[in-house]
């Protein structure tokens, strides 16, 4: 098993060797295929295999990238290409620890087989056919995915998302975000290995609802410090007091979750207030006289893990609301209704303004 903590450290000939382990363990179990020898290809291949099969030869070429993102796999492949003058009837494979679908997609468009040290696989080459995929990425903690989703990098994320259609210049996300330029840079490039963004006068996001769905599946809104409480109040009441006090304390708050989702999709159904207030020292609970309980909770205040919540808030009756892509990603991977809620918010608010933005 390989250690997962320490993929991302190994050095190109340790991940070429993983690699390797790997191919071998796949065609070792092909009771008709014989492996006559492995080596790395004299001609720049990582790793060239000669095979017989039922007395007919057969080489594979082999190229392995530490990191399996659209990008490198559409840098492997082109390189593959490149050792067709060498071995014309080569069947060329490309490996990485994990490779995403958009990456395995770009491979097969181009007859190139792929593997994965997760197992996921295709090859098909003389009689042999090996097709696996769906395993999930056991590589998940790797660096970059955690550099994409934190804090700062997520304020850049929010900009894009919020923005349909708009290009950048580096200086200006910066500005917007209110982040470094190095920070803006290290999300561009995690962008563009995943092939997300393209560069047009500046650079534009072109893939907003995949960017969504692979944050949407590594966030949580327990990430922001959750309290609980009970109100004897209509939940009206207690969202119209909680403005009411906000304001008057000049206290920054926004409602999110189900309290946010009615305000763009009516058709939202909620028995509970949810919503942001930054902490500022002022007990807000205490100002509206809201029990902290453990359970049976309707009104839940969540205290930023960072400010970039807050991008995008605007006014709906006089009460101030996240996003509505802050509001998804609250919702998505919430219990009960949630994310049927965030689903409806989805495709009646977030998917026609991106529509819009083309």
């Amino acid at each position: 098993m390989l250690k997962i903590d320490n993929i991302v450290k190994k050095g190109s000939s340790e991940i070429e060797g993983e690699a390797k382990k790997a191919l071998m363990s796949v065609l070792e179990k092909i009771p008709f295929l014989k492996i006559t020898s492995v080596e790395r290809g004299a001609n720049g291949a990582d790793i060239l295999v000669n095979l017989a099969i039922d007395d007919k030869k057969q080489v594979l070429v082999v190229e392995v990238k530490s990191n399996g993102q659209p990008r490198l796999a559409r840098e492997a492949v082109n390189q593959l290409m490149r050792y067709r003058s060498a071995f014309p009837s080569a069947y060329l494979i490309f490996m990485a620890p994990y490779i995403s679908p958009q990456a395995a997609e770009i491979c097969m468009k181009d007859g190139v087989g792929y593997l994965d040290f997760a197992g996921n696989c295709y090859l098909s080459f003389g009689q042999v056919y090996i097709e696996q995929t769906g395993k999930p990425n056991p590589f998940r903690t790797r660096r970059d995915l955690v550099s994409l989703f934190s804090p700062k990098s997520s304020r850049v994320l929010r900009v894009l998302l919020n923005n349909p259609g708009r290009a950048w210049k580096t200086q200006e996300l910066a500005d917007e975000a209110r982040v470094s330029l190095g920070q803006v840079s290290n999300v561009k490039k995690l962008l563009l290995d995943r092939e997300w963004i393209t560069k047009q006068d500046g650079f534009l996001l072109s893939e907003p609802w995949l960017l969504l769905v692979e944050w949407a599946d590594a966030y949580s809104y327990r990430k922001n410090e959750v309290r609980n409480f009970y109100s004897l109040k209509s939940i009206p009441q207690i969202e119209a007091d909680l403005a009411k006090v906000c304001r008057a304390k000049s206290i920054e708050y926004a409602l999110t979750g189900f309290s946010g989702a009615a305000r763009f999709a009516p058709a939202v159904r909620y028995t509970r207030v949810m919503a942001y207030v930054y902490n500022t020292g002022e007990d807000v609970a205490s100002l509206l006289n809201l029990k902290e309980v453990e359970s049976g909770a309707n009104v839940m205040i969540l205290g930023p893990y960072d400010e970039g919540v807050f991008y995008g808030t605007q006014s709906v009756d006089d009460i101030r609301i996240v996003s509505p892509l802050q509001i998804y990603l609250d919702l998505k991977g919430y219990k009960g209704r949630g994310e049927e809620a965030a689903d409806v918010l989805l495709r009646d608010v977030i998917k026609p303004k991106w529509s819009k933005g083309k």
